[in-house]
């Protein structure tokens, strides 16, 4: 039985109403007036020639969006150049994707199948057109898999892992034009999750234009001559470099995203021209985006905040924070916006990572030991974090899932947060911690002071803040703290070598996770994991890097989330979740905060089609993504 038909079979239904609404009254359909000369001249065929047969017809019922209107640039703040990945990020449209009940459903696919977990089968919508007007075929997939994914040249490591199961590759096959198959020998859940992500999985590509760029396809001479002119290193980094889909720097680059890249970088400015072929259509047939372009204006991230009160963003949460909503809620009505307050999705705003694989040896044992690290969890004041730097409306709780997930329980939040200095302080002395030095700090076994080095990315305010109020609080344990802010690509090179004793920053991504999504953040898994990134190197790269994990309970995290890679149904998925999210809570990997803060959110007041609160959260809804951008438009 396929687990997704039932908001499959939704869907199907919402489309084949909107399909007749569309077949139905086709001449009624309103060309946006920035494409329609071109329909005139010829340039571009008209709407329902532009949409593929069956459209996917946004349901606008059980919420507060309206039908909008073609019109208008909608401008944002980025401060760095790869940040116009995030238009990518925003516009969320995916072969498969979250609902708004986190519910995996079709969206650039007009359906999929799912057979025992491991067989998928993906059909494409007819007519489904790139932006530049070439049809969207299963030669795609076809291209990807055999002239990217499986060739060394251009894929060293080998496909993504969601195209592996056990380590295994699927069989892939084309069944005909617009219905491909992956089929794998033991369950891959991760698939589908792999396309509905944030940064997704991309299992295809415009094959019609990146064939220019591939040896096999392209004339050798005109090929040497782009590596030549361009200054490439060889043809496979033209193809990579120019076929870049999550990070969309190339303008002529074909997309399926609402919104394409119409700039050449570096630039200050990149411009986002509307998509004339999504796939996507309002439920009166009217195709989105409402809204024509797109400015991303780069800058300092420091001026982002001020920036925004000085109203030069019609929609802003990047480089936002807490600390910024008094300051931004003051030029509300002069600079003509709004300060929505959601929350953060992410499962603690503030998280501590001792780094169980640091170089020195006499902390790694203290970091590998329960006691220590519950010890320094129950050393800290949760309700004057909270208040300092929350004014109170966080909660205080562990690094966790959120009340909104339906994996949450109490006694995951509740685990070793409550302060109680002088267990702690036993809990150090029980562990032969019970010298002191001058100053009442403790020494460690080799006699050295118990000093701990605390070092961030240097990204948020707050973090700073929180490690003034963090240095008092275990001073009372009679541990001296120091901090230390680096460049994050230097930071995260620092503890995959075991020079950072300790990381600060957001939480894990799991807030909101519901049994389907990947559980890979409790368990050791990838080197950008700051408590065990050796143990995490050690399983991306199979033993090739790193070392595996020495402690038991972590073994165990292991063990769990490659059960979950062979799952097959949702009682199996939300038993693993369950026994490792109270594994990772017992054992205090990272050290939560708060949970839940307010994350301001400023909407030109008038914008339309924004929810009035909502998650802020990259994983599972890609921050703006599920709440679709491409509904959203301007009032007059």
């Amino acid at each position: 039985m396929n687990p997704h038909s039932k908001p499959l079979a939704i869907l199907t239904l919402i489309a084949a109403f909107g399909l007749l609404a569309i077949t139905g009254a086709r001449a009624a359909l309103e060309e946006p007036p920035v494409l329609a000369p071109l329909v005139e001249d010829g340039t571009l065929p008209p709407m329902a020639e532009r949409l593929p047969d069956q459209p996917l017809v946004v349901d606008f019922e059980g919420s507060d969006k309206t039908i909008g209107r073609y019109c208008c640039t909608l401008q944002m703040l980025m401060g760095k150049a790869k940040d116009i990945r995030m238009m990518t990020v925003y516009g969320y449209a995916r072969l498969i994707g979250f609902d708004s009940n986190y519910d995996l459903v079709p969206d650039i696919l007009e359906s999929f199948e799912s057979e025992e977990g491991r067989i998928f089968t993906l059909h494409l919508r007819k007519g489904h057109k790139w932006s530049d007007g070439h049809p969207f075929t299963a030669e795609d997939f076809r291209y990807y898999w055999e002239d990217v994914a499986t060739n060394e040249e251009l894929s060293a490591s080998g496909p993504p892992q969601v195209l592996l199961s056990n380590g295994k590759l699927p069989k892939f096959e084309v069944i005909d034009s617009h219905t491909v198959r992956y089929t794998w020998d033991e369950p891959n859940p991760a698939f589908p999750l792999g396309l509905a992500g944030a940064s997704p999985a991309y299992i295809y590509k415009p094959a019609h234009y990146m064939k220019q760029f591939h040896k096999r396809y392209a004339d050798a001479e005109t090929l040497e001559k782009i590596v030549t002119d361009g200054e490439y290193r060889n043809w496979g980094a033209v193809h990579t470099r120019l076929g870049r889909q999550y990070r969309p720097e190339n303008p002529e680059m074909p997309t399926l995203q609402p919104w394409q890249n119409t700039t050449k970088g570096p630039s200050k400015r990149f411009e986002f021209k509307r998509n004339p072929y999504y796939h996507r259509v309002d439920p009166n047939g009217q195709q989105l985006p409402y809204i024509d372009e797109v400015v991303l204006l780069m800058g300092s991230t420091d001026l982002i905040p001020a920036k925004t009160g000085a109203g030069e963003s019609d929609i802003q949460a990047r480089y936002l924070n807490f600390d910024d909503y008094t300051f931004l809620k003051q030029g509300e009505e002069q600079q003509g916006y709004r300060v929505l307050t959601w929350r953060a999705g992410v499962a603690s705003q503030i998280s501590l990572y001792p780094n169980l694989n640091v170089k020195d040896p006499v902390w790694r044992d203290l970091f590998q030991d329960v006691n220590f690290r519950r010890a320094l969890s129950l050393g800290l004041n949760r309700d004057e974090l909270n208040e300092q730097l929350f004014f109170g409306l966080a909660k205080v709780g562990g690094d966790t899932v959120l009340e909104e997930s339906p994996l949450f329980k109490e006694e995951y939040a509740t685990a070793w947060v409550h302060n109680d200095v002088e267990t702690a302080n036993k809990m150090l002395d029980e562990l032969g911690l019970d010298k002191r030095g001058s100053e009442n700090v403790r020494l460690l076994p080799d006699g050295r002071p118990m000093e701990i080095i605390v070092e961030s990315a240097g990204e948020f305010a707050e973090q700073t803040d929180a490690l003034e109020l963090i240095r008092y609080h275990w001073e009372e344990l009679g541990i001296k703290t120091f901090t230390r802010s680096l460049q994050r690509d230097i930071h995260r090179r620092r503890f995959l070598t075991g020079e950072t004793m300790m990381t600060i920053s957001k939480g894990l991504n799991i807030g909101l996770a519901t049994p389907d999504l990947n559980p890979e953040e409790l368990a050791p898994v990838s080197p950008a994991q700051p408590n065990w990134p050796v143990w995490g190197q050690y399983t991306q790269t199979g033993g090739k890097a790193g070392e595996p994990p020495s402690l038991p309970s972590a073994k165990r995290l292991l063990e769990l989330y490659q059960s979950w890679r062979q799952s097959t149904n949702d009682a199996e998925r939300e038993a693993i979740w369950s026994e490792m999210l109270e594994i990772y809570s017992e054992e205090v990997f990272s050290i939560g905060i708060a949970r839940e803060a307010i994350q301001p959110v400023i909407v030109n007041a008038k914008l339309r089609n924004l929810p009035e609160t909502g998650i802020y959260s990259w994983s599972p809804s890609a921050f703006f993504g599920i709440y679709r951008p491409d509904t959203f438009w301007f009032a007059e």
